[in-house]
């Protein structure tokens, strides 16, 4: 495979006071990134070229074609002119479940349901995740914010690609990944635990965007108990967060932040089991 960049230098002028100025700075990457599945493609997304075998595995996770890593026996990353291709190949049952649902998805960035063509696809029912003991104290909100900050390196260049990771309370940030797209880029930190074999049970996801109903959805396929992220929720994303049992967190600022649902898992600072 070629290997992509995933930004680079852009000059423009600057206006400043009265005048003009050469300047240039680093921007983001984005190229087409198709997912082909046994030869066919099945989607096609604007993204951050890195990561790729994540997001294949992510993405396959949470458009249900594939229950567990297991069920691809086979993933190749294929560069082109004009984009990438991530080359799934499915085993037997998946493929099966793939063809009953075949679409087409094309769309920009930011549109976490392009192509679907049924409400019911769209607005499709999750197993609710169980309320256990887990909990969670305040500063772990906190620091896994600050942590996922920290960790992405290309929008501390760009400032322009969005970011999700993955905290435990006591060990730190377990991964972080990146993309133009937000959805992308929860698809391939959830790509990320399934190909460590990482369970999503005892630790929480951080994301720098707002809440919408698909995030909440990725979130619950992965069995993550809190989900906080730096921007507000939809209302929609609210109302799925508390019928699957995820608790919400959003408006991560500082030491603020706003628990919309489940706040039985946020705890006092050393309260948390």
């Amino acid at each position: 495979m070629v290997m992509q960049k995933t930004s680079r230098v852009a000059p423009h002028l600057v206006h400043r006071g009265a005048g003009f100025q050469d300047d240039q700075r680093n921007v983001p990457e984005e190229v087409a990134v198709a997912m082909s599945y046994n030869g066919t493609t099945h989607a096609v997304m604007m993204a951050t070229p890195a990561d790729l075998e994540d997001f294949g595995v992510g993405f396959s996770l949470t458009e249900g074609i594939i229950t567990n890593v297991s069920e691809i026996e086979e993933l190749n990353i294929e560069a082109y002119e004009k984009g990438i291709d991530v080359q799934i190949r499915l085993a037997e049952q998946p493929n099966e479940r793939l063809a009953a649902r075949r679409r087409f998805m094309a769309g920009p960035v930011g549109c976490g349901l392009c192509g679907i063509d049924s409400i019911d696809q769209a607005l499709r029912p999750l197993t609710a995740l169980a309320m256990d003991a887990v909990s969670f104290d305040a500063r772990s909100i906190v620091a896994a914010m600050d942590a996922l900050g920290k960790a992405q390196q290309l929008n501390s260049q760009t400032r322009a690609v969005h970011g999700a990771g993955f905290y435990v309370s006591g060990e730190g940030l377990f991964a972080a990944r990146e993309d133009v797209g937000r959805h992308n880029a929860l698809d391939k930190l959830i790509g990320a635990l399934a190909r460590a074999d990482m369970s999503a049970e005892d630790g929480l996801v951080t994301i720098t965007s707002r809440v919408s109903v698909e995030m909440v959805q990725k979130a619950v396929i992965l069995g993550v108990p809190v989900l906080a992220a730096i921007s507000a929720p939809t209302a929609l994303a609210i109302r799925t967060a508390e019928e699957a049992n995820l608790t919400l967190v959003a408006l991560v600022r500082g030491d603020e932040f706003n628990i919309y649902t489940h706040p039985e898992r946020i705890m006092e600072n050393d309260r948390a089991s």
